[in-house]
């Protein structure tokens, strides 16, 4: 509670008014705080995604390739590889440079979850330059 002073008297006389000014600061932040986030938990709707009409970008001289079947089978290059000895595979094609560019390649038919445990393999393994490749809109 609040107290006015008073000069001509000892004692401290109540104040009944309610200072709103800490009450409507604190409603003001929270206002903006769900501002922001609303927008932000709208993300689950069901999206349909579009080929691409985009110019290809160019390619490195001899590209890296590195696909995901449907059946969740890896292939580097033309070459089977086990999910286990990823890394190995990456580091004696590229000669141990892990700034080399892997373009990944993933069927139609594997679910994104396998496709981000794969990248997030590949980030583990030290290659964070990853490229998805996809079809053009021309086929």
């Amino acid at each position: 509670m609040a107290a006015k002073l008073s000069h001509h008297d000892d004692e401290l006389v109540e104040n009944s008014e309610i200072n709103v000014t800490p009450f409507i600061d604190v409603m003001l932040v929270l206002l903006i705080v769900f501002m922001v986030a609303a927008p932000l938990a709208t993300v689950d709707a069901p999206v349909d995604l579009p080929r691409s009409n985009a110019k290809a970008a160019p390619r490195a001289d001899k590209p890296l390739f590195l696909s995901l079947k449907a059946d969740l089978s890896l292939v580097l290059g033309n070459d089977p590889v086990a999910v286990d000895g990823l890394g190995a595979a990456l580091d004696h094609a590229t000669k141990g440079n892990r700034e080399e560019r892997l373009y990944l390649r993933a069927d139609r038919k594997v679910p994104y979850g396998d496709v981000m445990e794969l990248m997030n393999r590949l980030r583990d393994a030290g290659y964070a330059k990853v490229a998805l490749v996809g079809m053009d809109s021309g086929r």
